[in-house]
């Protein structure tokens, strides 16, 4: 079983629910079905099934759409009911394609290249003409098989199946024995699958094909020349890869990373300058200039950047060339104030200075004191020279 699996088909069952069935014999058509429902991959984008029910009127039990799984095609399957009268078997063929292999009602597209299968279910004659209408049918690419039960006429049989006729048309003595067909058609249907077997040699991975096999390999990988064997692509390779700055290749695949002052976004593709200045970021003594990215280290006024470019030094501010003081520079820390030579006075503008004068002129504040004194001097002179003559 593991080596067979049917190959995805587009699947319609067309059964004769006419008068001449009986109804315990329309209950082992039943069985029949839900049987070879069994025996299929069924699913989306396997095998897809639809039932149509036929006597003088068509019915579409289920389209290709409905379903697509056993359980539920069983179970819609069981609640069947017979229509009971006459055999429009042409009708029913001419219904399946205008109203079943549509991709409306759930037909894959001809580029699928997915087969379109019909299997009759019949026990009488057609009471229509069923060779034109099946021959169109073939012509628009579906293929007919044929089933007859019990009174079913043979030559209409091969009318209405698809060649060559010894594998469409099939036929049983009673519904008794309708699911003894049900290895057949899985027989008809299995396409063997090559890469079960242990007979392929891919080094990665192998995908049946019709009774044959073709190697793939996994993604990040491409197939080599001997179509065996395959290689990891360079997933960094310029168009292959979405990353915004740098990208890293690891063994078929790759991961995105940033240059250094960037940070990879929650997108995992894309970077952003990071603040290289924030605290805790940069390593400059006083100042931090961020750049895109980067940083550079400056220092405050009246200091100067080492040859580190990190740390600073205090400027020397009385240095020659630095002040504009015309005799003395006086420093101050980052500061400094201007001073004069003796002699030299500064003048009102804090920076030069001018040489000070005196005077042997005594001034008229001066010349008051002194004659005060004088005076004094005297009247005190002539009150001891009073004393001691007495």
């Amino acid at each position: 079983d593991a080596t067979c699996k049917n190959r995805p088909l587009d699947l319609v069952f067309i059964i004769d629910s006419s008068r001449s069935v009986r109804t315990e014999e329309f209950e082992k058509v039943k069985v029949f079905l839900s049987e070879m429902i069994d025996t299929l991959d069924v699913g989306e984008r396997a095998t897809r099934v639809a039932v149509m029910n036929y006597a003088s009127t068509v019915k579409v039990e289920f389209p290709l759409r409905t379903y697509f799984d056993k359980a539920s095609m069983k179970e819609a399957v069981s609640h069947i009911e017979p229509l009971s009268a006459g055999t429009m078997t042409g009708l029913a063929i001419q219904t399946a394609m205008d109203e079943v292999f549509t991709e409306e009602m759930g037909t894959r597209p001809a580029n699928f290249n997915i087969p379109k299968v019909v299997i009759i279910v019949t026990d009488g004659r057609p009471q229509d003409q069923v060779q034109d209408v099946a021959a169109r049918a073939q012509a628009a690419g579906i293929e007919i098989y044929a089933v007859g039960v019990d009174r079913a006429d043979m030559q209409s049989l091969r009318m209405m199946a698809s060649e060559p006729l010894d594998e469409h048309v099939f036929y049983v003595e009673t519904y008794g024995v309708i699911e003894k067909l049900t290895s057949k058609f899985r027989e008809t249907f299995c396409a063997v699958n090559m890469c079960t077997l242990g007979t392929h040699d891919c080094q990665q991975v192998c995908v049946s094909s019709d009774g044959s096999y073709v190697c793939d390999c996994y993604e990040g990988y491409t197939l080599n020349p001997d179509k065996r064997t395959c290689s990891a692509v360079d997933m960094c390779a310029p168009g292959r890869h979405d990353c915004g700055q740098v990208c890293v290749s690891n063994n078929g695949s790759y991961s995105c990373e940033c240059y250094e002052g960037y940070t990879l976004n929650p997108d995992k593709k894309t970077c952003s300058a990071m603040d290289m200045c924030a605290p805790g970021k940069h390593d400059c003594a006083q100042i931090c200039l961020s750049n895109d990215g980067s940083y550079t280290c400056d220092c405050f006024e009246g200091y100067t950047l080492n040859a580190d470019k990190k740390t600073c030094s205090a400027v020397d501010m009385c240095a020659p060339g630095r002040h504009d003081c015309e005799q003395v520079c006086v420093r101050d820390d980052l500061f400094y104030t201007c001073d004069c030579y003796q002699g030299y006075t500064l003048n009102t503008d804090k920076k030069t200075c001018s040489r000070a004068t005196t005077s042997s002129l005594v001034t008229t504040e001066e010349s008051c004191k002194c004659e005060a004194i004088a005076a004094l001097q005297d009247s005190v002179t002539s009150h001891l020279e009073a004393l001691s003559t007495k």
